[in-house]
């Protein structure tokens, strides 16, 4: 039996990248999944790519409406649902903090905060009405517990987000609903050079990998398979954690 057959999962952000690779592993472990993301032509390839069980719908993870209506597709489509990734984040070139922009620090706190938010405010009314286990997984960042210069805001976003979801695990815990994080270090995906402040090139990332332990990025698989693990049965005793998909970073 696959982990999680039978599950209908949102994961937002999932036209590329982390998010992409963890719909396509929820797909391969038996789940059914809507992928949410700005890019529509990015989106409907995504959705194209990875088959039947896979749906796709435009929208903005800031906004209550487009969260109504991604339960909307899930009920209607698939007939409910039982996880919710948010993967979607933003950040904004690596420099020095006095530098960062009124316009810059609304999008990291928008797209990285606003969103759970905004996921929780529509989706846990749905769980606590149906008496529905359900699974939050944000995906933050080693940001979020290491900080260092350059960042500060999308930083202080992740700490956020990792903190907040700690609470609602307390919160929600009695009514069987899980929250989680996990934390990956930078890996190679399209916000890849607004981290290191240049081109993503083997030799830009040199820096930064030479501090992993294990000696790499990290990679969409990494990110979904600790979020197929949070997901499944096999966490179901695991609420509050963030994992730490890093290769050691953050020790």
């Amino acid at each position: 039996m696959s982990r999680l057959q039978g599950k209908v999962a949102i994961v937002t952000g999932a036209a590329s990248g982390f998010g992409k690779g963890i719909a396509a592993k929820f797909i391969g472990e038996g789940a059914r999944v809507i992928i949410a993301d700005l890019s529509a032509d990015a989106g409907q390839a995504a959705a194209a790519e990875l088959g039947d069980n896979c749906a796709f719908l435009q929208g903005d993870v800031t906004k209550a409406a487009d969260w109504q209506a991604l339960l909307q597709l899930a009920t209607d489509k698939f007939g409910g649902l039982d996880i919710v990734i948010n993967n979607a984040g933003a950040t904004y070139a690596n420099k020095p903090t006095m530098q960062v922009t009124e316009k810059e620090f609304d999008l990291v706190f928008n797209v990285n905060v606003r969103s759970v938010y905004q996921s929780t405010e529509v989706l846990v009314p749905y769980f606590l009405d149906n008496k529905r286990p359900g699974v939050f997984i944000q995906v933050a960042s080693t940001a979020g517990l290491r900080p260092r210069g350059g960042l500060t805001w999308y930083n202080a976003s992740k700490a956020a987000v990792i903190n907040g979801t700690k609470s609602m695990a307390v919160e929600f815990g009695p009514n069987n609903i899980r929250f989680n994080c996990v934390s990956p270090v930078v890996g190679s995906t399209g916000m890849t050079h607004l981290f290191l402040g240049k081109a993503d090139t083997e030799e830009n990332r040199a820096g930064f990998v030479s501090t992993i332990p294990l000696g790499r990025p990290s990679t969409p698989a990494d990110v979904a398979n600790a979020c197929c693990y949070l997901a499944s049965e096999e966490a179901a005793f695991i609420t509050g954690v963030n994992i730490e998909v890093d290769g050691g970073r953050c020790v």
